[in-house]
This record gives structure tokens, C-alpha cells and sequence, in this order.
């Protein structure tokens, strides 16, 4: 992320997509205002031909090919989860209106015939990762298939992984800057996820409340 330091970086995913925050289930979703979104949209597939033609030749059918993506309900999957506890659940309010604190993403994770769903569960007023989901079609109905409720975890698909990110916390640390972070890469091995890597980063304490000392941003030059 261009250049800047752990502690930054951290404040800034907290900011866009709910990564770095301490708390527990009981920090409740009923105050503040981060609302749902569906993220990540199926690529449509791409044609080239060197030879004039009437009509574009049928895209590929492999597993590699895009798969559009029927939109789901997460909360009602959540809901409908037995595997999620019951405190979570009564948790799980809007944050305004019908918004829910609710991340969405669809993609390949399983190979199954339909995409993927990835929902992460996080706070209204600090967008703070309390939980991370996968749901996979199987026999018309999706299932849960991962699950993360820890305190500051986000998860994502990334070129067919499962990558989910842990903000670590060491006592006295503030909400928005975290001690370190925790990445894990997940792959779907037969029928079920598998930790395939790990990465540890360990913030600076030097950096993260402003520039360099004695050191001034250079005038921006006026517009014309």
C-alpha cells in the first residue's frame, strides 16, 4: 500500500473494509453507521477473434471461466446458520434504516458450480471485523463451510484463496493502531479449508502520528 507504514496501513483498512479494531461480540451493531454492500461482481468473459464474425463464439466452459453471480441474502443466511451462536444473531441489527454492518463478496473458492459467499460481520460505529463467513451451494442451499468470530478479523478472495486477516493487539494499544497483524492464506483441499501460509507484521511505534520532525510538505503550486 504506496509506501506507508503498518500503523497507517491498519488505520486505513479499518477505515475502508472494518480492519483494525479490538472487541468482542457484545460490541453491539446497533449504533453508528457502516451499512452492507455486495462487493466484487463476476467478470464477464472476455472474446477475441481474429476472423470477421456474425456473432461472438460461446465463452469457454472450464472451472476458470466467469460465473455470474447470484446475489444472496447474507442476513438471512446468517440467520438461518446453525452454526452461528445465538448472541451473535440478536446482535445483528441495522445500523440505520435497513443497513447492516454487513460486508459481501462473491467468488471461487470450492470449485463448486456456484460462487462462493464470503459475508463479514462487523460493528456500526468502528466497522470493527467481529466475524468472517464462507458459504459454498451445495445441493441448492449454501452452507457454511469457515468460520472466524475473532475480535478485528476481516476475510477476502484473493485469486481463489481465502485470506483472512487477524489485527493483533498488545495492552495499552489504541483501537486504531494495532501491535501487528496476522495474515493466513486458506485453501479448499477436498472438502474443506486448509491454512496453506502465514505472514506475521509487526507495526513500527516510531511512525503512525505524523511526518518526519522538522520536515515540512512541499507548497502545492496554485491551480491555473
Amino acid at each position: 500500500m504506496r509506501g506507508l507504514s503498518g500503523r497507517e496501513r491498519a488505520a486505513s483498512i479499518t477505515a475502508v473494509a472494518g480492519l483494525a479494531a479490538v472487541g468482542v461480540l457484545v460490541a453491539g451493531c446497533s449504533t453508528g453507521g457502516t451499512g452492507s454492500r455486495d462487493e466484487g461482481p463476476a467478470r464477464p468473459d472476455e472474446v477475441a477473434s481474429t476472423a470477421p464474425t456474425t456473432s461472438p463464439p460461446p465463452a469457454a466452459a472450464d472451472s476458470g471461466a466467469a460465473r455470474a453471480a447470484d446475489r444472496v441474502d447474507p442476513i438471512a443466511l446468517l440467520k438461518g446458520d446453525p452454526k452461528i451462536g445465538e448472541r451473535l444473531k440478536a446482535d445483528l441489527k441495522p445500523c440505520t434504516a435497513n443497513a447492516y454492518p454487513v460486508d459481501t463478496s462473491y467468488g471461487n473458492l470450492t470449485n463448486s458450480t456456484a460462487p462462493d459467499v464470503v459475508v463479514n460481520v462487523m460493528t456500526c460505529g468502528d466497522a470493527v471485523g467481529i466475524g468472517t463467513y464462507v458459504y459454498r451451494e451445495e445441493n441448492n442451499r449454501y452452507t457454511n463451510v469457515f468460520m472466524a468470530e475473532d475480535a478485528a478479523v476481516y476475510g477476502a478472495i484473493d485469486r481463489g484463496d481465502l485470506i483472512v486477516t487477524k489485527q493483533v493487539y498488545a495492552k495499552g494499544d489504541p483501537v486504531a493502531y494495532p501491535s501487528g497483524e496476522d495474515v493466513i492464506t486458506y485453501r479448499w483441499t477436498g472438502n474443506k479449508f486448509t491454512q496453506h501460509d502465514w505472514v506475521h507484521n509487526d507495526y513500527s511505534k516510531a511512525v503512525g502520528d505524523g511526518g518526519i520532525e522538522g520536515v515540512q510538505p512541499a507548497p502545492s503550486e496554485p491551480a491555473n
